[in-house]
């Protein structure tokens, strides 16, 4: 009886010891595989689709705790509409004004788990110099050896929706869409 006490008790203690030293690991994005991209509505005719060439930052996750963060900055003079005269416009003070503000910003607050997956990140989306809460519905997540660089990696993609006025970007409101979608499908490396 002592010794299956003591085999319940080294059973414990190495459950609960490997749980405390399961820690957040540091996920860097790559670049070359993390494009933000918006739509929105264009005088009713079509719905426009552009996208940000240069992406940075980093996820932290923590699959044991089911916890994790999301700082992601984009360079928004790497606006891509498909068409030089269109990304000045876009970069122009009535818009993103890049001149002023290169980089919008999104920094989590919390990511909400289902299972081992997340399926939302709230947190704080700054552009323009405003900053505004938002909520990231992530629709697909992976976490597995990446199998070309041999490391960890992760990826998703996740949608919000924003009003371009509450940012100070509404010109031509509402006949050109108030409401933008984002999307941004990422991938990160782990450090």
């Amino acid at each position: 009886m002592k010794k299956m006490s003591q085999l319940v008790s080294a059973l414990i203690f190495a459950i609960t010891a490997s749980a405390a030293f399961a820690a957040p690991e540091t996920y860097v994005l790559d670049g070359s595989h993390t494009f933000p991209r918006f739509s929105y509505s264009h005088l009713g005719y079509s719905t426009q689709l552009s996208r940000f060439n240069t992406t940075t930052g980093k996820v932290v996750f923590d699959k044991a705790a089911k916890t994790g963060s999301v700082d992601v900055e984009i360079d928004t003079k790497s606006v891509d509409t498909g068409s030089t005269l269109f990304n000045e416009h876009i970069q122009g003070e009535d818009f993103l004004d890049t001149a002023k503000y290169p980089k919008a910003i999104f920094k989590s607050t919390k990511v909400v788990f289902e299972g081992e997956k997340p399926v939302k990140i709230e947190g704080n989306l700054t552009i323009k110099g405003v900053t505004k809460p938002v909520t990231l519905t992530v629709t697909s997540f992976q976490a597995m050896p990446h199998p070309m660089q041999k490391k960890d990696a992760i990826g998703a993609n996740a949608y919000t929706t924003i009003k371009r006025t509450e940012f100070n970007a509404g010109k031509y409101a509402p006949h050109v869409g108030d409401e933008v979608r984002i999307d941004i499908a990422l991938e990160a490396i782990k450090q």
